[in-house]
């Protein structure tokens, strides 16, 4: 298996701070790699050392193999959280400039241009200057700086950050589309419905340590399941009382229980069947956002 990125032990001190300590990953080729935690867990400066914007102070970080070399320019393409686009310049100007510096010449860098510009719906903007776009538009240009010279590995720190609905969508969708090609990508988020949607591989952290590593679908096997989606003909009442159940919800679809122990769903099922027709009964796996709560939890007691 191929690992064009690989994170091993490393560690970066700011003084008495420790922003990321021993952190240790392996992104294979054609696959979205989720790094995620809260604001301040240590997420951008991985992703700056990855890019070979700050050094690490212990560890090491590998590229197809090898450390950092200038050929990295144009094998890697980056997208910010803070956007950095000059409002008052024209877009076509930026990034043309960017493309030729990631080693692109400007015939092929207006090609992929137009063409990004197209995908995204917006061929227009190619004489406008970013501060007439609104915030989800230049975001969308950021993208296209990131990606027009075709990296191999893509660095995106909080993609869909400040973006509509709409526009998320345009972007996973794009982001999903880049991996097919065989794209190596880096994917930070504190969004865990994102990254539960977008990556097979993941890294939680939380004040810079890593609290959980893995493959989602494991991960989400080896925690309980700790709610129950009950949707029935007529309502049922007393099924707070049953034994193992937390709580209950009644939503306009039906009820989510909590339960205490695994046991109890069927005591559920049960006691619905005798008193309504049951048109939906699912025990819920739990979502990343409660695995990490949890988790996140049991790190602060």
């Amino acid at each position: 298996m191929t690992y064009p990125l690989i994170v091993q032990d490393v560690s970066k001190q700011y003084g008495d701070k420790t922003a990321v300590n021993r952190i240790g990953l392996q992104v294979k080729q054609g696959e979205i790699y989720g790094l995620l935690g809260a604001n301040g867990a240590g997420k951008t400066t991985t992703m700056r050392m990855v890019l070979g914007l700050i050094y690490p102070d212990e560890g090491n970080i590998l590229w197809n193999g090898q450390g950092y070399r200038e050929e990295l320019r144009s094998l890697m393409g980056y997208l910010p959280e803070e956007r950095g686009l000059y409002p008052k310049v024209k877009i076509s100007e930026q990034i043309l400039y960017l493309a030729e510096l990631r080693g692109m010449k400007r015939r092929e860098a207006e090609r992929s241009l137009k063409l990004w510009l197209e995908r995204f719906e917006v061929p227009d903007y190619y004489n406008r200057k970013v501060e007439e776009l609104s915030k989800g538009n230049q975001q969308k240009i950021q993208f296209i700086a990131a990606v027009i010279h075709n990296p191999d590995i893509l660095i995106l720190d909080e993609a869909f950050s400040g973006l509509d609905p709409v526009n998320v969508e345009l972007l996973k969708k794009t982001v999903k589309s880049l991996r097919d090609e065989g794209k190596t990508i880096l994917f930070s988020s504190h969004r865990m419905e994102h990254v539960e949607e977008l990556c097979e591989n993941i890294c939680m952290l939380h004040r810079s340590n890593t609290i959980l590593q893995g493959g989602l679908k494991d991960i989400k096997a080896s925690f309980p399941k700790e709610r129950v989606v009950l949707e029935t003909a007529t309502s049922v009442e007393g099924l707070e009382k049953l034994q193992g159940v937390t709580s209950v919800n009644q939503g306009l679809n039906g009820y989510e229980l909590r339960i205490a122990q695994p046991e109890a769903a069927q005591h559920i099922l049960q006691y619905a069947m005798e008193r309504s027709t049951v048109q939906r009964f699912q025990i819920m796996e739990p979502t990343l956002n409660e695995i990490f709560i949890q988790k996140v939890g049991s790190q602060n007691e």
